[in-house]
Protein backbone atom coordinates (compact mmCIF):
# COMPACT_ATOMS: atom_id res chain seq x y z
CA UNK A 1 0.00 0.00 0.00
CA UNK A 2 3.07 2.35 1.04
CA UNK A 3 4.62 1.95 -2.53
CA UNK A 4 1.18 2.35 -4.79
CA UNK A 5 0.81 5.85 -2.27
CA UNK A 6 3.94 6.90 -3.30
CA UNK A 7 3.48 6.03 -6.98
CA UNK A 8 0.37 7.78 -6.94
CA UNK A 9 1.53 10.63 -5.20
CA UNK A 10 -0.66 10.78 -2.29
CA UNK A 11 -0.31 10.36 1.69
CA UNK A 12 -1.19 7.07 2.59
CA UNK A 13 -3.70 8.51 5.57
CA UNK A 14 -5.98 9.76 2.91
CA UNK A 15 -6.81 6.17 1.25
CA UNK A 16 -8.73 5.54 4.57
CA UNK A 17 -10.58 8.57 4.83
CA UNK A 18 -13.71 7.97 2.87
CA UNK A 19 -13.96 4.37 5.18
CA UNK A 20 -13.44 6.14 8.20
CA UNK A 21 -16.29 8.54 7.90
CA UNK A 22 -18.61 5.97 7.21
CA UNK A 23 -17.68 4.00 10.15
CA UNK A 24 -17.86 7.24 12.62
CA UNK A 25 -21.70 8.01 11.04
CA UNK A 26 -22.51 4.84 11.91
CA UNK A 27 -21.04 5.29 15.44
CA UNK A 28 -23.05 8.42 16.01
CA UNK A 29 -26.29 7.36 14.77
CA UNK A 30 -26.01 4.51 17.47
CA UNK A 31 -24.82 6.62 19.54
CA UNK A 32 -27.83 8.92 19.29
CA UNK A 33 -30.67 6.44 19.38
CA UNK A 34 -28.80 4.50 22.52
CA UNK A 35 -29.27 8.21 24.20
CA UNK A 36 -32.51 8.95 22.95
CA UNK A 37 -34.13 5.58 23.94
CA UNK A 38 -32.37 5.58 27.44
CA UNK A 39 -33.54 8.77 28.28
CA UNK A 40 -36.95 7.29 27.26
CA UNK A 41 -36.30 4.28 28.70
CA UNK A 42 -33.89 4.30 31.63
CA UNK A 43 -34.63 0.42 33.09
CA UNK A 44 -32.92 -0.68 29.74
CA UNK A 45 -30.06 -2.85 29.80
CA UNK A 46 -27.54 -3.74 27.07
CA UNK A 47 -30.06 -6.89 25.67
CA UNK A 48 -33.03 -4.89 25.58
CA UNK A 49 -31.06 -2.37 23.66
CA UNK A 50 -29.93 -4.55 21.40
CA UNK A 51 -33.61 -5.94 20.58
CA UNK A 52 -34.91 -2.70 20.58
CA UNK A 53 -32.26 -1.41 17.81
CA UNK A 54 -33.52 -4.02 15.86
CA UNK A 55 -37.08 -2.72 15.85
CA UNK A 56 -35.31 0.47 14.21
CA UNK A 57 -33.79 -1.61 11.76
CA UNK A 58 -30.06 -1.65 12.87
CA UNK A 59 -28.98 -5.61 13.51
CA UNK A 60 -26.04 -5.04 16.27
CA UNK A 61 -24.75 -7.74 18.83
CA UNK A 62 -24.82 -7.36 22.33
CA UNK A 63 -20.62 -6.63 22.34
CA UNK A 64 -21.04 -3.92 20.54
CA UNK A 65 -24.12 -2.55 22.41
CA UNK A 66 -22.06 -2.53 26.03
CA UNK A 67 -19.24 -0.99 24.04
CA UNK A 68 -21.52 2.12 22.82
CA UNK A 69 -23.02 2.33 25.92
CA UNK A 70 -19.65 2.58 28.41
CA UNK A 71 -18.81 5.57 25.72
CA UNK A 72 -22.14 6.67 26.67
CA UNK A 73 -21.59 5.84 30.66
CA UNK A 74 -25.38 4.21 30.82
CA UNK A 75 -26.33 1.57 32.78
CA UNK A 76 -29.75 0.17 33.50
CA UNK A 77 -31.65 1.22 36.54
CA UNK A 78 -32.23 -2.53 37.26
CA UNK A 79 -30.74 -5.28 39.24
CA UNK A 80 -27.90 -6.69 37.06
CA UNK A 81 -24.48 -6.67 36.58
CA UNK A 82 -22.58 -3.69 37.58
CA UNK A 83 -21.23 -1.48 34.19
CA UNK A 84 -20.23 1.46 36.18
CA UNK A 85 -17.03 2.27 35.78
CA UNK A 86 -15.80 1.84 39.27
CA UNK A 87 -12.39 1.69 40.46
CA UNK A 88 -11.18 -1.41 42.33
CA UNK A 89 -8.63 0.15 44.68
CA UNK A 90 -11.20 3.59 45.60
CA UNK A 91 -13.16 3.39 48.89
CA UNK A 92 -16.97 2.97 48.34
CA UNK A 93 -18.87 4.65 50.79
CA UNK A 94 -22.87 3.75 52.26
CA UNK A 95 -25.52 4.72 51.13
CA UNK A 96 -26.69 7.46 53.74
CA UNK A 97 -30.39 8.56 52.02
CA UNK A 98 -32.85 5.20 53.00
CA UNK A 99 -35.25 6.54 54.95
CA UNK A 100 -33.97 10.19 54.55
CA UNK A 101 -36.28 12.98 54.62
CA UNK A 102 -35.42 15.56 52.84
CA UNK A 103 -36.65 18.84 54.95
CA UNK A 104 -34.29 21.79 54.11
CA UNK A 105 -31.79 22.92 51.53
CA UNK A 106 -28.43 22.04 51.27
CA UNK A 107 -29.16 19.15 53.33
CA UNK A 108 -28.57 16.82 50.16
CA UNK A 109 -26.67 17.33 46.53
CA UNK A 110 -26.31 14.66 43.85
CA UNK A 111 -24.26 14.67 40.78
CA UNK A 112 -24.20 12.42 37.79
CA UNK A 113 -22.34 12.60 34.48
CA UNK A 114 -24.26 12.37 31.37
CA UNK A 115 -23.69 12.15 27.22
CA UNK A 116 -24.68 15.02 25.21
CA UNK A 117 -24.42 14.84 21.53
CA UNK A 118 -23.38 17.10 18.96
CA UNK A 119 -24.38 17.00 15.11
CA UNK A 120 -20.46 15.27 14.78
CA UNK A 121 -19.49 13.85 18.05
CA UNK A 122 -20.40 13.98 21.55
CA UNK A 123 -19.71 15.62 24.79
CA UNK A 124 -20.34 14.61 29.11
CA UNK A 125 -22.18 17.09 31.17
CA UNK A 126 -22.20 17.34 34.45
CA UNK A 127 -24.23 18.62 37.04
CA UNK A 128 -24.53 19.68 40.92
CA UNK A 129 -28.30 19.69 42.18
CA UNK A 130 -29.82 20.90 45.87
CA UNK A 131 -32.47 18.01 46.43
CA UNK A 132 -34.95 20.27 48.73
CA UNK A 133 -35.57 22.81 45.57
CA UNK A 134 -34.62 20.32 42.57
CA UNK A 135 -32.29 24.08 41.67
CA UNK A 136 -29.14 23.00 39.80
CA UNK A 137 -26.24 24.98 41.33
CA UNK A 138 -23.37 24.05 39.21
CA UNK A 139 -22.80 22.81 36.00
CA UNK A 140 -19.86 21.91 33.65
CA UNK A 141 -18.96 20.33 30.03
CA UNK A 142 -15.86 18.42 28.96
CA UNK A 143 -14.87 16.19 26.02
CA UNK A 144 -13.91 13.35 28.17
CA UNK A 145 -15.28 11.92 31.18
CA UNK A 146 -12.26 12.36 33.41
CA UNK A 147 -12.83 13.67 36.92
CA UNK A 148 -11.58 17.12 36.34
CA UNK A 149 -14.14 18.48 35.48
CA UNK A 150 -16.41 17.36 38.14
CA UNK A 151 -14.09 18.48 40.85
CA UNK A 152 -14.57 21.98 38.73
CA UNK A 153 -18.27 21.93 39.16
CA UNK A 154 -18.05 20.53 42.72
CA UNK A 155 -15.63 23.70 43.40
CA UNK A 156 -18.10 26.13 41.52
CA UNK A 157 -20.78 25.39 44.03
CA UNK A 158 -19.37 25.20 47.06
CA UNK A 159 -18.04 28.75 46.47
CA UNK A 160 -21.16 30.24 45.32
CA UNK A 161 -23.18 28.08 47.55
CA UNK A 162 -21.41 26.55 50.84
CA UNK A 163 -21.47 23.30 51.56
CA UNK A 164 -24.25 20.86 52.00
CA UNK A 165 -24.70 18.18 54.85
CA UNK A 166 -24.51 15.11 52.48
CA UNK A 167 -23.37 14.69 49.16
CA UNK A 168 -24.72 11.66 47.05
CA UNK A 169 -23.16 9.84 44.12
CA UNK A 170 -23.01 6.37 42.25
CA UNK A 171 -19.71 4.21 42.15
CA UNK A 172 -17.86 5.89 39.34
CA UNK A 173 -14.71 6.00 39.51
CA UNK A 174 -15.16 10.09 38.93
CA UNK A 175 -17.15 10.35 42.51
CA UNK A 176 -14.71 7.76 44.40
CA UNK A 177 -11.17 9.14 42.81
CA UNK A 178 -8.77 10.80 45.96
CA UNK A 179 -9.40 14.40 44.62
CA UNK A 180 -13.00 14.33 44.23
CA UNK A 181 -13.05 12.58 47.87
CA UNK A 182 -10.71 14.77 49.17
CA UNK A 183 -12.51 18.26 48.41
CA UNK A 184 -15.48 16.55 50.06
CA UNK A 185 -13.50 15.34 53.16
CA UNK A 186 -12.03 19.00 53.95
CA UNK A 187 -15.77 20.67 53.90
CA UNK A 188 -16.83 18.46 56.68
CA UNK A 189 -19.38 16.78 53.71
CA UNK A 190 -20.67 13.20 54.38
CA UNK A 191 -20.42 11.27 51.73
CA UNK A 192 -23.36 9.05 50.32
CA UNK A 193 -22.93 6.90 47.02
CA UNK A 194 -25.66 4.42 45.74
CA UNK A 195 -25.71 0.93 44.91
CA UNK A 196 -24.02 -0.89 42.23
CA UNK A 197 -25.70 0.28 38.86
CA UNK A 198 -27.64 3.64 38.54
CA UNK A 199 -30.96 2.92 40.75
CA UNK A 200 -33.59 5.25 41.69
CA UNK A 201 -31.58 6.83 44.69
CA UNK A 202 -30.25 9.82 42.32
CA UNK A 203 -33.92 9.91 40.82
CA UNK A 204 -33.59 14.01 40.53
CA UNK A 205 -30.63 14.04 38.66
CA UNK A 206 -32.00 11.15 36.03
CA UNK A 207 -35.74 13.57 35.73
CA UNK A 208 -32.82 16.68 34.88
CA UNK A 209 -30.79 14.61 32.58
CA UNK A 210 -34.35 13.86 31.18
CA UNK A 211 -35.59 17.45 30.84
CA UNK A 212 -32.57 19.10 29.47
CA UNK A 213 -32.47 16.70 26.81
CA UNK A 214 -36.04 16.97 25.40
CA UNK A 215 -36.58 20.19 26.08
CA UNK A 216 -33.17 21.56 25.50
CA UNK A 217 -30.82 19.63 23.50
CA UNK A 218 -32.80 17.21 21.17
CA UNK A 219 -34.87 20.17 19.35
CA UNK A 220 -32.10 22.37 19.03
CA UNK A 221 -29.48 19.45 18.02
CA UNK A 222 -26.59 21.49 18.46
CA UNK A 223 -23.09 21.68 16.09
CA UNK A 224 -20.37 22.49 18.30
CA UNK A 225 -19.23 23.02 21.74
CA UNK A 226 -19.54 26.91 21.80
CA UNK A 227 -22.97 26.52 20.34
CA UNK A 228 -24.01 23.80 23.15
CA UNK A 229 -22.14 26.35 26.02
CA UNK A 230 -24.79 28.82 25.13
CA UNK A 231 -27.56 27.14 24.73
CA UNK A 232 -27.25 25.06 28.13
CA UNK A 233 -26.94 28.37 29.79
CA UNK A 234 -29.61 29.57 29.07
CA UNK A 235 -31.44 26.52 29.65
CA UNK A 236 -29.99 26.22 32.83
CA UNK A 237 -31.21 30.31 33.84
CA UNK A 238 -34.67 28.99 32.93
CA UNK A 239 -34.82 25.46 34.72
CA UNK A 240 -34.33 27.30 37.66
CA UNK A 241 -35.56 30.34 37.00
CA UNK A 242 -38.46 30.15 34.52
CA UNK A 243 -39.67 26.51 34.57
CA UNK A 244 -42.72 25.61 37.54
CA UNK A 245 -42.31 22.29 39.08
CA UNK A 246 -45.53 20.24 39.77
CA UNK A 247 -43.70 18.91 42.80
CA UNK A 248 -43.02 22.34 43.71
CA UNK A 249 -46.63 23.71 44.12
CA UNK A 250 -45.80 25.31 40.62
CA UNK A 251 -42.87 26.90 41.84
CA UNK A 252 -39.42 27.70 40.48
CA UNK A 253 -36.33 25.74 42.18
CA UNK A 254 -34.72 29.76 42.64
CA UNK A 255 -37.94 30.72 44.19
CA UNK A 256 -37.85 27.43 46.63
CA UNK A 257 -34.17 27.64 47.05
CA UNK A 258 -34.46 31.55 48.11
CA UNK A 259 -37.63 30.92 50.53
CA UNK A 260 -36.37 27.56 52.14
CA UNK A 261 -40.34 26.27 51.34
CA UNK A 262 -41.97 24.08 49.58
CA UNK A 263 -39.47 22.08 48.93
CA UNK A 264 -38.26 18.13 49.90
CA UNK A 265 -38.88 14.66 49.10
CA UNK A 266 -38.79 11.67 51.67
CA UNK A 267 -36.80 9.01 50.63
CA UNK A 268 -38.62 6.00 51.66
CA UNK A 269 -37.22 2.40 51.85
CA UNK A 270 -38.40 -0.59 49.71
CA UNK A 271 -36.02 -3.80 51.12
CA UNK A 272 -38.01 -6.88 51.26
CA UNK A 273 -37.78 -8.31 54.33
CA UNK A 274 -37.96 -11.82 53.41
CA UNK A 275 -34.62 -13.74 53.77
CA UNK A 276 -32.48 -14.39 50.63
CA UNK A 277 -34.76 -11.66 48.29
CA UNK A 278 -32.52 -8.77 49.70
CA UNK A 279 -32.18 -6.10 46.89
CA UNK A 280 -28.85 -5.11 48.11
CA UNK A 281 -27.62 -8.68 47.97
CA UNK A 282 -28.46 -7.89 44.25
CA UNK A 283 -26.50 -5.65 43.98
CA UNK A 284 -28.55 -2.25 43.69
CA UNK A 285 -30.67 -0.17 46.03
CA UNK A 286 -34.43 -0.21 45.37
CA UNK A 287 -35.50 2.90 47.50
CA UNK A 288 -38.27 5.34 46.08
CA UNK A 289 -38.84 8.91 45.89
CA UNK A 290 -41.85 10.06 47.21
CA UNK A 291 -42.59 13.70 46.37
CA UNK A 292 -43.15 16.25 49.27
CA UNK A 293 -45.99 18.71 47.76
CA UNK A 294 -48.14 21.32 49.52
CA UNK A 295 -50.89 20.31 51.18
Amino acid sequence: MLVQCRLAGIARSTVYVDKAAVVDEVELLLLRLLDEEFTRHPFYGSRKMVVWLGTQGHSVNRKRVQRLMRILGLAAMAPGPNTSKIHPQNKIYPYLLRGLSIIRVNQVWSTDITYIRLAQGFVYLVAIIDWYSRKVLAWQVSNTMDASFCVDCLTAALNEYGAPEIFNTDQGSQFTCEVWVKVLQENAIKISMDGRGRALDNIFVERLWRSVKYEDVYPKNYASMPELLVGLAEYFVFYNGGRFHQALGYKTPDQVYQTREDGGAKIADHFSEKKGSSKEEMGQHQSAVTETTPS
